[in-house]
């Protein structure tokens, strides 16, 4: 159970203190105890619910942030990429209701975070993104606009932050962005002057013939952004000044809030039992019926304390998973009486967490709801389950019905794998896992990038493929993560592997 505007039991200390100080007589001790209750009831006692999806207004926004090489320069101090970093977290915090998406891009693109108005999400993916492990040092604006003309999101506020590199093709990058649909917004990163880029050792960058690289701003992105009618900015004196900038540019562009889909945390409202109770003392001292109503919150009280209790060990068996003390988490919901659908969810998961999948499964599969979100969310936990026991026919079945209920990327990209561990299994050719939910922030761009890698059998979270010993194929499995878990992690080696792609052939990497 939780306050939603604690600030009220303030009102708590100066009735406490006439409390004290007052007469013996009853009366006024039940009229302050009435008043305790009201200020309790303002408080707006509630128990927190499973999350459920609701539509909400946004815009829709998507930032691609140049990690080139290049952007180590530090004619904009600290560096490019550093102003650039700021500048988005600036950003998303003037913003906090619009539906953001993440790109980073160098030679190739790569989606950090899909569309959310949880910029905390965001925050994450950007702050653990490390630009030590790029190793392309390119820059393509062209296969940036591919990459977005096929996403199927219709019209598409663009924020790009770069130096440009050395593109040259004005003609087809307007071709591009015009049939991606995108209304364009550059921030131009760097000086016309340019400026050296200093290695880790101290030395300055070279090329190939051994003269030094001079890194400028690239003039072709105001052109572009004239030729698209979009808006081109150069960086402020300060970040605030710089994302001020941005976002009066979006407010001008006047671009209509659409309907977005949202996971929102809802209430059980507990108002109602320190009210009832106050208005029950209320009308046993001024009332001739008090026998009654007595009997009444004899009856009601019985109600309201198993309720509460059933509660109160439910939001510790959330603290105790949160903090995965399993087995407190399990004594916890063995002790409410009345079990509910997040009760059985939490159990379910902490079977899950360790690794007692069996048990996992039966305890699902036992949950009821006429909720298709929650049965297709029971189904993709389930396959999960079952693709850690490799029992790959069951995780199938289980991953269609899923899908069955509804589009859910990431059970149709576990279904690809276990299709493909299935086939495998005999020929002991290796073993990949199937995604968890909490990989969803890159799960569309590893699904692209796994139609176009031969290694189709490695999941997007960097999982490794054939060769492995017993022990290591136990430590991958450890890494499908249950539904409830909502821990970050760092990005994985597979997020760096895709943005290195084809690194060794670059043409022009400056």
């Amino acid at each position: 159970m939780t306050l939603l505007y604690p600030s009220f039991l303030w009102f708590l200390i100066p009735l406490a203190l006439l409390l004290w100080s007052s007469s013996r007589k009853l009366i006024h001790l039940v009229h302050l105890i009435i008043l305790m209750l009201l200020v309790l009831s303002l408080a707006r006692p509630v128990q927190e619910e499973a999350l459920q999806e609701a539509s909400i207004e946004a815009k829709d926004m998507i930032i691609a942030l140049d990690v080139s090489y290049s952007m180590k320069a530090t004619d904009i101090s600290p560096t490019r990429y550093d102003f650039a970093k700021e500048t988005i977290t600036a950003l998303l915090q003037a913003n906090p209701g619009d539906n953001i998406m993440l790109i980073a891009f160098t030679t190739n693109p790569l989606l950090l975070s899909p569309p959310t108005t949880d910029h905390t999400l965001i925050n994450i993916a950007l702050e653990n993104l490390n630009p030590e492990f790029i190793l392309t040092k390119g820059t393509s604006l062209e296969k940036l606009f591919k990459r977005l003309s096929l996403m199927k999101t219709g019209h598409k506020n663009l924020i790009l932050m770069t130096d440009g590199g050395e593109e040259e093709n004005l003609d087809k990058l307007t071709t591009l962005v015009q049939n991606a649909d995108i209304s364009l917004t550059i921030l131009g990163l760097g000086t016309t002057r340019g400026t050296t880029i200093e290695n880790k050792d101290g030395s300055l960058l070279k090329d190939k013939d051994d003269n030094l690289v001079i890194s400028r701003v690239n003039p072709l992105l105001e052109t572009l952004a004239s030729s698209v009618s979009g808006t081109y900015l150069t960086a402020s004196n300060t970040v605030q000044a710089t994302a001020d900038e941005i976002s009066d540019t979006l407010q001008k562009n006047e671009n209509e809030a659409q309907h977005v889909q949202k996971m929102q945390r809802h209430y059980l409202e507990l108002y109602q039992l320190p009210l009832g109770l106050a208005l029950l003392l209320f009308f046993m001292v001024h009332t001739r019926a008090v026998k009654y109503l007595l009997i009444l919150f004899t009856f009601l009280g019985v109600q309201a304390e198993a309720s509460m209790l059933d509660n109160y060990h439910l939001n510790l068996a959330y603290k105790s998973y949160k903090a995965s003390d399993l087995n407190e988490t399990k004594k916890q919901i063995q002790q409410i009486k009345v079990r509910s659908l997040q009760s059985q969810m939490v159990l379910a998961n902490t079977y899950y967490k360790q690794r007692a999948f069996k048990k996992a499964i039966q305890t699902y599969k036992s949950i009821r709801s006429t909720s298709p979100k929650i049965k297709q969310q029971l189904y993709y936990n389930i396959a999960n389950a079952y693709a850690m026991l490799e029992s790959y026919d069951k995780a199938k079945i289980y991953y269609t019905k899923a899908l069955q209920l509804g589009e859910d990327p990431d059970a149709k990209h576990n279904l690809h794998l276990i299709a493909l561990l299935s086939d495998q299994k005999s020929a002991d050719l290796g073993i990949a896992h199937p995604k968890s939910q909490d990989s969803s922030s890159s799960k569309s761009e590893s699904q692209e990038e796994t139609k176009e890698s031969k290694s189709e059998d490695e999941p997007s979270s960097g999982s490794g493929g054939g060769g492995e010993s017993q022990t290591q194929k136990e430590q991958e499995k450890s890494k499908l993560l249950d539904a409830g878990n909502q821990e970050q992690h760092p990005l994985g080696s597979k997020v760096y592997e895709l943005i290195n792609k084809g690194y060794i052939r670059e043409k022009q990497p400056w």
